[in-house]
């Protein structure tokens, strides 16, 4: 093999590298993306997931240290009679909005006033348990799995400049790269092609020559 098909290899193998790379990251980014707001359009009522995992960004410091302040947590959806005490759940607070959604630990079981299912909670940074009990109705889901600080990251994606760094200028990347590999197979095809008529050529040339 020539220098130049060498140096023409090692060029297509390190795009098809990258483009392989991009297709991992950023195929499954735009996946879930997508489908979290999508659920997220059409059921506001609930917290968007995913195969049962709901993905939540951790905004206070009340359950540090095992939680912390920008965090990504996993929470997975499971029937309120299963929840013991000692786990941590993530909630609609009855003390908010309706739509807040706050992750502590559930300290003991109880019932609220109508004798259903509820739970005392309480940060594991805070001093006090929390005031309202958590009817079974407001389970969000039982936390799972914490990746730290990439909750940071998550916000930040949803802010236009992380848009335009995390998914356009992947996907322009994604094209950029189609392109050049195309270019790039198409030159090799050509110098393939026009080396393969020279040795026609040559060929032809040489048994011309023996015939005379």
């Amino acid at each position: 093999m020539s220098k130049q098909k060498e140096k023409t290899s090692g060029i297509h193998k390190f795009w098809t590298v990258v483009g392989v790379i991009l297709c991992i990251f950023l195929i499954p980014i735009l996946v879930i993306n997508c489908t979290l707001l999508f659920k997220g359009y059409t059921n506001s009522d609930e917290v968007p997931g995913i195969g049962g995992i709901v993905p939540m960004i951790v905004l206070t410091d009340s359950m540090y240290p095992e939680i912390q302040s920008g965090d990504l947590i996993l929470c997975h959806t499971e029937d309120a009679e299963d929840v013991k005490v000692g786990d941590a759940i993530a909630f609609f607070d009855p003390a908010g909005n309706g739509s807040s959604v706050v992750t502590h630990r559930v300290v003991e079981i109880t019932t609220d006033e109508n004798g259903d299912l509820a739970w005392v909670t309480k940060g594991d940074a805070n001093n006090t348990e929390d005031q309202a009990i958590v009817p079974a109705e407001n389970l969000v889901g039982v936390y799972q799995h914490r990746f730290a600080k990439l909750g940071n990251v998550a916000m930040f994606m949803q802010t236009t400049q992380g848009l335009i760094i995390c998914v356009v200028c992947p996907i322009i990347l994604l094209i950029a790269y189609d392109m050049i590999r195309r270019k790039l197979y198409e030159k090799e095809k050509k110098k393939d092609t026009d080396a393969l008529m020279a040795e026609l050529e040559a060929l032809r040339a040489e048994k011309s020559n023996k015939g005379n």
